[in-house]
């Protein structure tokens, strides 16, 4: 072959195989900035939003050195995830507080997230069609929107960063074994866990991984003694290999739990039964599968069932049992069935509720990596299923076309439900029932922009679908009193604490609107009576420090704040109350302090 014919053959050659990564790249971007490019003009929102961004002091200061300590020190929100912190505040450095900034840079990791999931694929099978279509997938599924659109789940976007950071770098470490890359794994995986603990399951994917396409592990049936024994060994040397990531997935699902036990966030068995909770779980899985294949009626909270009946446990069970046993039965001929399925099985355990925290039976956010799973058998099996077609590549490409259509499409409109917490909101009351605590949230919002009347209405309804619901009684108290009712607001609170008196909540507020009424030495008694049913309560401190300021007791006030301080560090109102009475405090007897009304 002449030199100009050898080039010419090199230069197709190369038009064949980076052409195609170009293309899937390209429509990649396209597509997620089609979707999400109308959340640059999108506001917070009154759910979380509060804590990790607009209502919390060290992140809305920026990177300074009081903050980024308070990052690694805190657990505020009932999580420990310093990196996530750090991420907010690089926000603020750089966008200030107008959201806008903020929702693009989770867009930003969204998409880098897609782009890494199709590199990584391709690198591994070699498939190149195939690896696109699980990251366009990936890309633009609705049920990924509220990962991306919801400010407080930076988390979920910055950790799979991380988490497919360390995955490419135990590929490349598999293909030249070198400590310094397998360094490169560990560091990756511990800052995705210092992001969101739900990462935990990336060693059991690693050795899904191993399995297939990485092919370093054969679950072949050997008879041969000999082969056997080194098959075994060759198993072992898998899991040793993962140990330190291991280690590192105990420690923070120790700390994960600690943390958000201490601060009530784990739901108490007395609430929600064993029973239930495996029940839900189950139901949720096939939920998920329903939700991927079928979008539709999308929310940000879906209540926990009141009941799950035994037909439904029954039906559920047949079908997870059934493709479990495919998945394992063919796990030869169907590699990519074995893995993706127990992808997702295996990557949803964290979150699946058997541990539950919160008041939601599941969420659209717990599916952001488990998807991936079930991706990769649809784009595989897809692929074999009409690989015999005599016109396999025009149906291939007119199917793939409709349904990123119809993908994109769908996921625009979800995510113009996040524009503010009234659209988000009143969509989630429109495809749910029953659910109370979006109704309180609503009530919240009109709240705090004037509309009581309309605020009680929701605060109504969420009490009469769960009479037990302590921010429902202690929303409408609020309301009724800012109305000027106050004989109403105060027999309201007096008959919640006489069905339940051990009410903390309610014990603290009606504190506070007696202090209000000039009602000091009642209010006392209410603060008092919260301290002694929970001990720990920083918020109640600062009350009764204030209260204790209008009798004239200064120094056992500021002792009080200081107790305040002690068991919540980040409570800006206690400091800020303790520094204005020790400034101020020269024999006056009533210094300015201010109130945390709960």
């Amino acid at each position: 072959m002449h030199l100009a014919e050898k080039r010419k053959f090199t230069d197709k050659k190369i038009r064949h195989t980076v052409w195609p990564n170009v293309i899937i790249c390209i429509f990649i971007v396209v597509a997620t900035l089609t979707v999400y490019g109308q959340i640059r003009t999108h506001d917070f929102i009154g759910y979380d939003d509060d804590k990790y961004v607009t209502e919390n002091r060290y992140v809305s200061q920026g990177l300074s050195n009081e903050s980024v300590i308070w990052a690694f020190m805190s657990t505020h929100a009932s999580n420990w995830h310093p990196v996530t912190w750090l991420s907010h505040m690089l926000d603020v450095e750089l966008f200030g507080m107008r959201p806008g900034g903020h929702h693009m840079t989770s867009v930003f990791f969204h998409l880098i997230n897609s782009l890494l999931i199709f590199i990584l694929f391709r690198m591994m099978t070699g498939q190149v069609w195939r690896s696109g279509i699980v990251a366009i997938l990936f890309a633009i599924h609705p049920l990924h929107v509220e990962s991306v659109a919801w400010a407080a789940e930076r988390k979920d976007v910055l950790s799979i960063f991380w988490g497919m950071l360390a995955v490419w770098s135990y590929v490349r470490y598999i293909q030249q074994p070198r400590k310094v890359r397998y360094f490169g794994v560990i560091g990756f995986f511990a800052l995705g866990l210092m992001t969101k603990p739900m990462l935990v399951t990336l060693p059991f994917i690693l050795l899904l991984l191993d399995y297939w396409p990485l092919k370093r592990l054969n679950f072949s049936q050997i008879k041969d003694s000999r082969a056997q024994l080194k098959h075994r060994l060759a198993l072992w040397r898998l899991v040793y290999e993962k140990i330190p990531l291991f280690v590192l997935a105990g420690l923070s699902c120790a700390v994960t739990f600690l943390v958000q036990s201490k601060g009530e966030a784990v739901g108490l068995l007395e609430v929600n039964p064993l029973t239930m909770r495996v029940a839900n779980a189950l139901v949720s899985y096939l939920k998920y599968i329903q939700k991927m294949i079928w979008p539709h009626d999308l929310a940000i909270l879906y209540p926990y069932p009141a009941v799950i009946t035994a037909w439904q446990i029954c039906a559920v069970c047949a079908v997870l049992g059934c493709i479990t046993f495919l998945s394992i039965r063919y796990r030869k001929r169907l590699p990519w069935l074995f893995v993706g399925w127990f992808w997702y099985v295996g990557t949803l355990v964290p979150v699946i509720g058997l541990v539950q925290v919160g008041v939601q039976a599941m969420a659209d956010r717990y599916t952001y990596i488990p998807l991936v799973g079930l991706f990769v058998i649809l784009s595989w099996g897809t692929a074999q299923l009409i690989d015999n077609w005599r016109y396999k590549k025009i149906a291939l490409s007119v199917a793939s076309a409709v349904l990123c259509f119809l993908l994109v499409t769908t996921a625009r409109a979800q995510v113009s439900y996040w524009k503010n917490s009234f659209t988000l909101f009143e969509h989630t009351l429109a495809v749910t029932a029953d659910n109370y605590v979006i109704h309180n949230n609503l009530g919240f919002e009109l709240a705090l922009h004037g509309r009581i009347d309309e605020a009680i209405t929701h605060y109504r309804a969420a009490l009469r679908i769960n009479p037990g619901f302590e921010w429902g009684h202690i929303n409408l108290g609020s309301a009724l009193f800012s109305q000027g009712k106050k004989a109403e607001s105060f027999a309201y609170y007096q008959s919640v604490l006489k069905a339940k008196p051990d009410f903390v909540g309610v014990h603290h507020n009606f504190g506070i609107l007696l202090l209000r009424v000039g009602a000091t030495d009642e209010a006392v008694v209410h603060f008092r009576e919260a301290l002694r049913l929970k001990p720990d309560f920083a918020e109640v401190y600062n009350s009764l420090g204030a209260a204790l300021v209008s009798q004239g007791e200064m120094q056992e006030a500021m002792a009080n704040f200081r107790r305040a301080i002690r068991i919540k560090p980040d409570l800006v109102v206690a400091k800020t109350n303790l520094e204005n009475l020790s400034a101020t405090y020269e024999g006056k007897k009533n210094p300015k302090v201010k109130l945390d009304f709960q």
